[in-house]
């Protein structure tokens, strides 16, 4: 079983917040569209691993990234991206044991803002979008 202090470094290293947006301008969508994933990705042999943090977490899911180009493996990548999940379970983890890296400690900070504008439905009006873009840009 995996502890706390193992993930923290796992994900200091390997791990990754991440924003999507899709605006109405850039897509077939009327309205914008803001997705927020938390990954991590292992080569195939560490599987378990991911199973294991899925296990821990009690969430997400475990997808098979497959890449056939020369010096390159098979990898396995476990992602947490519903909204709930991540406000519930991911950000109280990461505010519990912080991340040691500074660049994923301010990755995660920005991240925890931008899924608080979601959520706050921040997202539906300009100046919400507009500030979500600015934080998005700030992450790494």
């Amino acid at each position: 079983m995996l502890n706390a202090d193992y993930i923290t470094g796992l994900v200091d290293g390997e791990g990754s917040f991440n924003v999507h947006v899709w605006t109405p301008e850039s897509s077939v969508r009327r309205r914008a569209l803001v997705e927020l994933r938390f990954y991590l990705k292992l080569i195939d042999k560490d599987k378990i691993v991911l199973e294991e943090l899925q296990t821990f977490f009690q969430c997400g899911k475990i997808y098979q990234q497959k890449d056939y180009r020369p010096n390159h493996q098979h990898c396995n990548r476990f992602e947490v991206f519903n909204r709930k999940e991540l406000a519930e379970v991911i950000v109280p983890f990461f505010e519990a044991h912080p991340l040691r890296t500074v660049s994923k400690q301010r990755d995660f900070e920005l991240f925890k803002q931008i899924l608080s504008l979601v959520q706050e439905k921040e997202h539906l009006n300009s100046t919400g979008l507009s500030r979500i873009h600015s934080l998005k840009t700030q992450m790494h």
